[in-house]
Parts: C-alpha cells; structure tokens; sequence
C-alpha cells in the first residue's frame, strides 16, 4: 500500500518532528511524506528534510500549501494532516487505509476521531464534548484536525481545496464530500493539540468557530473580508473577544435589507439542522453511554421541525443568539 501524507506547516519546528518520527516509524505501508511549507522563518523546512520529507514550497494559506503538496505527490491515496498531529500506534495508517479500500467505491473520504491533548484535566465535559462530535460523520463536524484520507482520483475530481480564503478549507471540501461522495468514520483516534483552544478560550473559539461556520453556510462571505484577524496562525494566538464578530454579523445582515431578512432565516435552518447538538449535549451530561435523547431527535423532533415554523423557531433563536454574544 502506498500513501502520500501532505503536511501544510509554516513556523511548525517545535512540533513537527514528532509528527515526521511517528510517520517514519509506521508499519505495513509504504510512505511519502510531503511538507507544504508556507514561508516558515524558522528551521521547519531544514527539520523536514533531515527526517527524510519533501519540502515544496508553496503560497502561504493551509489550502494552497495542501494542494501544491498534493500536486507534488505520487501515491494513488492521499491523506492531509496537520502539523501537531500525533499517531497512537505504529499500525495506524496502515489500518486507515484498508479500512479506506474496504468502504468500497470510488467517491468515499475518511477521518479519524480525535483525542485532544492538553495542559491538563481543566474542562473535561467541553473536550468531550469536542471529541463526540467528531465521531458522529455529521455535516459541520468534520474539520482538518481529524485528517483527510482520500483517493487521488476523488481529489482530483473534487478540484482540490478551495484557496479563496485563507481558512474553512476543510469545511468547503466536506461539504462538497456531503454532496457527491460519502464519508466514514476511520479506525483509531487522532491527536491533536488543544493550543489554539487552552490559548484563545474554550467558549469564545467555539463561539466564533459558530459563527464563522454559520457564515459560511449562509453565503454571509462579507464577514470574513470585513475581519481578515478572525483565524490567527499558531503561535499568534491571544484571548479571544466573540463579540465584536457578533456585532459585525449583525450589522451586515441589517445593511442588506430584504436580503439580510432572508440571510438571517437561512441562518435560522441552520441552527435547525444542528440542534441535534443539544440532543447529544443532554446525553454526554448523563454519562451512562446512552444515547437516547439524540435517538430521539433523530427519530421524532428533526422530521417534525423540517419546515417554515421549524426554521422561523431558529431564525428568532439566532438572533437572540447573537444579540447575547453583542451585549457580552
């Protein structure tokens, strides 16, 4: 079996090493290992090299450092990590990607659940929280920290990542897998770093982490040209304040008009869509591995909810939301 992992890096020489020891130590697959580097100003391109990767260099922007890693690459299978990923076993991606080639199909993605490592046991409830999501394969949930394994020929159709912004790449290739493909959930869990976490603030990263992904979805893409401070790099990292976001959100809806109106109840259906999330939340608060309140959800509130009054009850809820997040 033949892989080509592709690592998007830029001032990455304290972690990355780790990362390219454990790749190199992988059993039962035969591996090339391709850095992306972006500009580093520190030893990451030098560190690479000498633990045996190909460093291209490529335009700053994770997407654009993916695709130019990818371009590069010669394995018919392609799997995108970060740098401050960890593999748990030597068997790892071995496991993945067999287990890739048994879902069967030409148009199939995988990622790995991921384990956070942090500073220490402080917010255990938010970190499962963090970590149940990404082993449930629902739209929204899978992000570039859990990987990206893919055939070359799937990537290839799906036209590589998008570079037209310099963030939510991952976001924009899984919804475009939603669509015309399938995803599974791989073997194993994936480690990575709670840094941007433990440095920026658990509620306000996942605040803004909402909000960002709401924008998305709803073609609010005047947020992110009007906030290019919204995704730091690592290392650039600071306590972060969600209101000032909220207050933009808001005020670019209202300038619009009629159209905010309907920017605002597409919001609305969104917020909808992922109310399986309180569903999920009541569950892990119990702690007894029962899933029934997202049975129910699943089962009885999504099918009743899936319409105007459903998406008019978000709308009003959205609002609020970020009238809430304004005034904080």
């Amino acid at each position: 079996m033949h892989l080509s992992v592709i690592i998007p890096a830029l001032d990455e020489a304290d972690t990355l090493p780790l990362l390219l020891g454990q790749l190199r130590a992988q059993t039962g697959i035969e591996i090339e290992i391709i850095v992306a580097d972006g500009g580093s100003r520190d030893e990451t391109p030098v560190l690479a090299k000498n633990r045996g990767a190909r460093v291209v260099v490529a335009q700053r922007g994770r997407a654009a450092q993916m695709n130019a890693g990818a371009a590069h690459s010669r394995a018919g299978f392609l799997l995108f990590l970060h740098a401050d990923s960890r593999l748990p076993s030597p068997t790892f991606l071995a496991d993945a990607l067999r287990a890739l080639q048994a879902a069967g199909g030409a148009k199939i993605a995988g990622h790995f659940p991921l384990r956070f490592a942090r500073m220490g046991p402080a917010h255990d409830f938010f970190y499962r929280y963090l970590e149940g999501k990404t082993r449930s394969n629902r739209p929204h949930t899978i992000n570039g920290d859990q990987g990206l394994l893919i055939s070359r020929e799937y990537f290839t159709e799906l036209g590589g990542f998008d570079a037209s912004l310099p963030f939510m790449e991952d976001q924009r290739i899984s919804a475009r897998i939603f669509v015309t493909g399938r995803w599974i959930v791989l073997p194993g869990e994936l480690t990575t770093s709670a840094r941007r976490f433990e440095a920026e603030g658990h509620a306000e990263r996942l605040t803004l982490m909402a909000l960002m992904t709401g924008a998305q979805v709803v073609g609010l893409m005047e947020f992110f040209s009007a906030a290019p401070e919204i995704y730091r790099a690592q290392g650039q990292t600071q306590r972060l304040d969600p209101a000032p976001f909220a207050r933009r959100a808001r005020r670019l809806m209202r300038a619009q008009g009629r159209q905010g109106l309907r920017t605002l109840y597409r919001g609305g259906g969104f917020v909808r869509e992922n109310a399986w999330q309180l569903f999920y939340r009541r569950d892990l608060l119990r702690n007894d591995g029962c899933s029934s309140a997202l049975d129910f959800h699943d089962r009885w509130f999504a099918p009743t909810m899936n319409n105007v009054f459903g998406n008019l009850l978000g709308t009003l809820l959205l609002w609020l939301w970020l009238l809430k997040i304004s005034l904080s």
